[in-house]
């Protein structure tokens, strides 16, 4: 039996594996069509988890962007938006953030030490939950599972948060979204920080599909044999196919 939410992680980089610059301004990588694909991704999973260094410096809403596709999810007795998720090691956030202004009431894994000040700073705005010191994802997942009813859930990072869920082999599938552009500065924040990773030349990810969404190249790789949810939208549309292998060449 699973004992975590099956879990999709959603990136975008540039050539050079950045998924930002180092400007005052959040550098934009993802186009039109590759963000209503993240957006169908998000309307079909049951929560999203963002590092709390993405909320602060990105402020995003991790929400259903499409109001019909609210409407759809809410047609199937779900609320409108996943359950929105992020993990700090301080509890240091801003309840005036978009992450905490709802509709809904996001969760925050908090490190054991940093729980009393997370309740007092965020009061009603989150519910607060002690993820262990150091936190642990495993532990997360195993909460987001086991008491909250997540079955899917969404990571869209930022690079540590990325990093461990791969690192600590929890991901089922990545989607890899490459913007036509380098970014080449070098203390940009990049895709694949240094850790050991289960996925080596010996044992790695299967490729499942590889194509061309408005201006990006979309790669998406399977990472477990763990079944795929059918409420998932298909890795592929319907007709598309991956391009022959050289050996089959």
């Amino acid at each position: 039996m699973p004992n975590r939410p099956y879990t999709l992680l959603s990136c975008a980089v540039s050539v050079d594996g950045c998924l930002d610059d180092t400007s005052a301004d959040r550098l934009v990588l993802s186009d039109a069509k590759d963000l209503n694909e993240v957006d169908e991704l998000r309307a079909a999973c049951d929560a999203i988890l963002a590092g709390a260094g993405t909320i602060r410096a990105d402020n995003p809403g991790l929400r259903v962007r499409s109001p019909a596709r609210g409407a759809g999810r809410v047609a199937r007795g779900l609320p409108p938006h996943p359950v929105r998720v992020t993990l700090t090691a301080t509890g240091d956030l801003d309840p005036s953030a978009r992450f905490f202004t709802g509709p809904g009431t996001p969760l925050v894994y908090c490190a054991s030490p940093a729980v009393t000040a997370a309740r007092a700073r965020l009061g009603d705005s989150a519910v607060i939950i002690d993820a262990g010191d150091p936190p642990s994802l495993r532990t997360i997942f195993r909460d987001l599972y086991s008491e909250r009813s997540v079955a899917t859930v969404l990571v869209e990072g930022g690079s540590r948060i990325l990093r461990d869920v791969l690192a600590n082999d929890l991901a089922d599938e990545l989607r890899l979204a490459i913007a036509p552009f380098f970014v080449g500065d070098p203390k940009a924040p990049r895709f694949g920080l240094p850790a050991a990773y289960p996925h080596t030349p010996a044992r790695p990810m299967t490729l499942a599909a590889a194509r061309r969404v408005g201006e990006m190249s979309v790669l998406h790789f399977r990472l477990s044999a763990a079944k795929r949810p059918p409420v998932l939208p298909p890795i592929m549309p319907r007709g598309a196919a991956l391009p022959p292998r050289p050996e089959d060449l």
